[in-house]
């Protein structure tokens, strides 16, 4: 007979492993484990990390596997801003809240806007570091679209630098890629930024 911590074991650790995980780094922090309030809180923690970081169950290019070329010539930018996403630091463990802007410049064929999103959301579920994330949702458009060009900008609060170390609030960083012709023509990048308006006010 399996276990029911056995069926829930995820990438070879076990659910009673990663629990007893968590009731380590109570002690360690000076609590109790065994107290009312904290009895539930490593089976909740457990749950909470299936739900943050289930991008390393899904594959981001599957989303875009689905493509359409029956739009009627249309081969103008294609923008999807204010993706919004939520994050973990893979240095502190700390959240990242922020925002992903994605535009591409088709060649024949396009992707459902809600599918741009969940690739958002396969690469930002997973612990990151915002550079890498930000090439990484480029580079799943570029393979699966084959566009002429791609652009992803991403704003980050990152929690690391707010709530420890330097204690820094308010502060935003600022990632891009740029692929193909938003990086080779200048004129295709500032019609790419002037559509997501970073840091401006929208009308």
């Amino acid at each position: 007979m399996t276990s029911s911590s056995d069926s829930d074991a995820r990438h070879g650790v076990s659910r009673d492993d990663a629990e007893s995980a968590v009731r380590t780094l109570l002690r360690w922090a000076g609590e109790d484990p065994a107290r009312e309030g904290l009895l539930d809180t490593p089976r909740r923690v457990a749950d909470a990390y299936t739900e943050w970081f289930s991008g390393y169950a899904t594959d981001a290019d599957a989303y875009l596997a689905r493509t359409f070329e029956e739009v009627a010539g249309y081969d103008e930018m294609i923008v999807l801003r204010d993706i919004e996403y939520e994050s973990h630091c893979e240095h502190h463990m700390a959240p990242i809240i922020g925002k992903v802007h994605v535009g591409y410049l088709p060649a024949g064929k396009v992707v459902g806007i809600s599918k741009l999103a969940r690739v958002v959301e396969a690469y930002a579920k997973r612990f990151q570091v915002q550079e890498k994330m930000t090439a990484q949702i480029a580079g799943c458009i570029q393979r699966a679209l084959a566009p002429l060009g791609v652009g992803v900008v991403v704003e980050g609060a990152h929690e690391c630098m707010t709530t420890r170390g330097v204690h820094k609030r308010g502060v935003s960083m600022i990632t891009s890629t740029m692929l193909g012709s938003f990086r080779e023509d200048a004129r295709t990048r500032a019609e790419f930024l002037r559509f997501i308006e970073v840091g401006g006010t929208r009308r």
